[in-house]
């Protein structure tokens, strides 16, 4: 019990002591809180003293900070000035002692312009501005007169060799002339024409000539660049044109080009005018596969950036040049259309389709589309007229009406002159091929070529019947026909024309010449043959006839007299007339004599050994008085002849006095008379 009572009193005291701390642990906050809240109105009286101080400490601040916004502007200002004052004074110097110094002063006065332009709050900026404007007029003017004067100083006109020296080797002239291409012909083409030469020429390098040297160009670049920032396209684009368009001119006219129009074309020889066709065939490939070319170049590089200035300059630069050259060519499309023309004409159509797509590639761009226009119409129109032309050879080949006589009846010059024609077409196989496409006048394939030259065929050989009919001997008429058409068939086996035309048309005109070399026998030789039949032969009275048996009996001996007789006339005559005669073609004319031999021949040997061989002698006192000078060799041929003459019959025409006056000639004699028909020995034949 007493120890629970003395915990008690235990617990009780460390309360009162708890209290008691406490309590002064309150007296404390309290006394603390008290001296914080005396803090509190002494800080806020602080804060009050202190604001003034601290708004002028932060304007002073603020100060600062405004005067070193102000220095570092005006320092920039300054700055701008002083680059103002230095690009001045190199633009008044002028660019001509330090061109590149010279355009970077011109691209500081532009900074500076834009600097000011954008601080207009500094009041002397409008100021700056106009005078900065002013001075790079200036300067812009200078800059003109600067480009002007660089780009006359490395323009020249190129010299012919030098573009000479661009082109393969193929195509470079032998002598001073350009056009020295071939010399000029008569009536067909005077140049040899090969589509493998043409194919060669597609895939030949061209190395166009340096028009403007290449360490100046990045300067004429800057120069241009600088006038077409300044707003002055039109002068740099009037500069240009004017400098570079003549020099232009100038390289053409030395080359040999001149301007000529269809008056101009129209009072050319022939000769003259297809001379001057070949060197413009040559003239529109340097022009455009090397200066044209080279003027792209020029105009790509010193309009760098600038693609529609450079499309335009260069169409200006290049118009009157472009329009010398495809004027001619019009003239000549639009000239009078003959047949010589026809092949220059389809060698300019070739050169102008050699040379489309570079057209097309240097002359691109809007501003240069009436240049490719007027091109691709040039091509049109040449292909137009070429095939005009072959309508009006055609024609012109059936109605021709030369006056040519060929007293011969060799092969007429208009067989010659259309065959050959024809002949060059085939050189131009794969050109009239195109050209039909183009025209869209039939499947554009070599059929239509074939059609063609079979109409002209057709036209001569309608031409060549009616010719014929003016020979009055129906013999030299088949003759003449034989000759032609043996020639056109000849002429197409042998070339190209035989593919195209075939094997059936070959043979149709074979079968022809035979048919008038029949029938030139039959008007030839029919009549003297006559002489040679035994019909007519039976003596119907008067006069002495044979009747001792044999195949000669009851054959009159005049009658046989008057055969040999007009035989030997009408032979005389053939072989007068005949061997003025002409068979060109060795094989026909061997062939044409071995066919008279063959009829001739045999007839006259079985008619002579018929009726004219001699195997007795009449009148043999005549011959005694030459071989039996004595009675008694006479009295003994006297009994030979009567002894044989029991046995053979009496000869008809050698038993006759001079029997020579009518067996004139040997089978041998005739056959090597024969051997001198159709040489065309003498050309005074009379009148047919």
């Amino acid at each position: 019990m007493g120890i629970a009572v003395a915990g008690m009193d235990s617990l009780s005291d460390r309360a009162s002591m708890m209290r008691e701390a406490l309590q002064k642990s309150q007296t404390i906050t309290d006394n603390v809180v008290s001296i914080l809240g005396s803090f509190d109105s002494r800080l806020s009286a602080l804060e009050t003293a202190m604001r003034p101080t601290q708004i002028r400490t932060h304007a002073i601040r603020k100060a600062h900070e405004n005067i070193d916004k102000s220095l570092k502007s005006a320092e920039v200002i300054l700055a701008q000035f002083d680059l103002s004052r230095q690009a001045e004074a190199k633009i008044l110097k002028g660019p001509h002692e330090d061109l590149e110094g010279y355009l970077g002063a011109i691209d500081q006065l532009r900074s500076n312009i834009r600097f000011f332009s954008s601080n207009k709050n500094f009041k002397n900026s409008e100021g700056v501005i106009n005078h900065s404007n002013t001075l790079l007029a200036k300067a812009i003017s200078k800059l003109e007169d600067e480009f002007k004067q660089r780009l006359n100083s490395y323009s020249k006109p190129i010299e012919p060799d030098r573009l000479f020296d661009g082109l393969p080797n193929s195509l470079r002239p032998s002598s001073g002339s350009p056009g020295n291409q071939g010399e000029p012909g008569g009536r067909g083409p005077s140049h040899n024409h090969s589509e493998h030469q043409n194919v060669d020429l597609e895939t030949a390098v061209y190395t166009p000539p340096t028009l403007i040297p290449p360490r100046i160009m990045p300067l004429l670049h800057d120069l241009a660049k600088q006038m077409v920032r300044a707003g002055h396209n039109q002068q740099l684009l009037k500069i240009y044109k004017e400098t570079r368009s003549l020099v232009l001119e100038e390289s053409l006219r030395k080359l040999g080009v001149e301007k000529l129009g269809k008056d101009d074309v129209q009072k050319m020889q022939w000769e003259v005018l297809e001379a001057k066709i070949g060197n413009w065939i040559h003239f529109m490939r340097i022009a455009v596969k090397l200066l044209f070319s080279g003027e792209r170049k020029v105009c790509d590089e010193m309009f760098e950036g600038f693609d529609s200035l450079s499309d335009q300059c260069f169409a200006e630069v290049t118009a009157s040049s472009v329009s010398v050259l495809l004027s001619f060519g019009e003239a000549i499309a639009r000239s009078k259309r003959s047949p010589e023309k026809l092949f220059v004409l389809l060698d300019m159509y070739e050169i102008m389709r050699e040379l489309h797509s570079e057209i097309e590639t240097i002359f691109k761009g809007k501003a240069c589309n009436e240049i490719r226009e007027s091109a691709l119409g040039l091509t049109k129109r040449l292909a137009k007229t070429a095939q005009e032309t072959f309508g009006d050879f055609e024609e012109a080949v059936e109605k021709d009406a030369t006056k040519t006589a060929v007293l011969d009846g060799t092969v007429h010059p208009l067989t010659s002159y259309v065959i050959n024609y024809v002949k060059f077409l085939f050189d131009y196989q794969s050109t009239l091929t195109q050209l039909f496409q183009e025209l869209e006048t039939g499947d554009g394939t070599v059929s239509q070529l074939a059609s063609v030259t079979m109409r002209i065929m057709q036209a001569l050989q309608t031409n060549l019947d009616g010719k014929s009919k003016q020979y009055r001997d129906p013999a030299l008429t088949h003759l003449f026909l034989m000759n032609n058409i043996h020639y056109m068939v000849r002429s197409v086996r042998r070339s190209e024309a035989k593919d195209l035309l075939g094997d059936d048309w070959v043979q149709r005109h074979r079968r022809i010449v035979q048919q008038h070399a029949n029938q030139y026998k039959r008007n030839a030789w029919q009549k003297i043959l006559q002489c040679l039949s035994v019909q007519g032969l039976t003596s119907s009275g008067g006069g002495s006839s044979v009747g001792d048996g044999g195949n000669s009996s009851g054959v009159s001996r005049a009658l046989i007299k008057d055969r040999f007789k007009i035989f030997n006339m009408q032979f005389e005559e053939l072989h007068q007339r005949q061997s003025q005669w002409t068979v060109p073609d060795t094989e026909l004319r061997e062939s044409l004599r071995l066919a008279v031999a063959e009829v001739l021949l045999p007839a006259y040997r079985s008619f002579l050994k018929r009726f004219g061989y001699i195997l007795l002698i009449h009148k043999p006192i005549i011959l005694n008085k030459l071989i039996a000078p004595d009675l008694g060799c006479t009295l003994i041929y006297l009994n030979f002849c009567s002894y044989f003459s029991l046995f053979y019959r009496r000869p008809l025409v050698e038993n006759g006095k001079n029997p020579q006056k009518y067996v004139k000639y040997t089978a041998e004699d005739l056959e090597r008379m024969l051997g001198e028909f159709f040489e065309g020995k003498n050309i005074n034949e009379p009148k047919r």
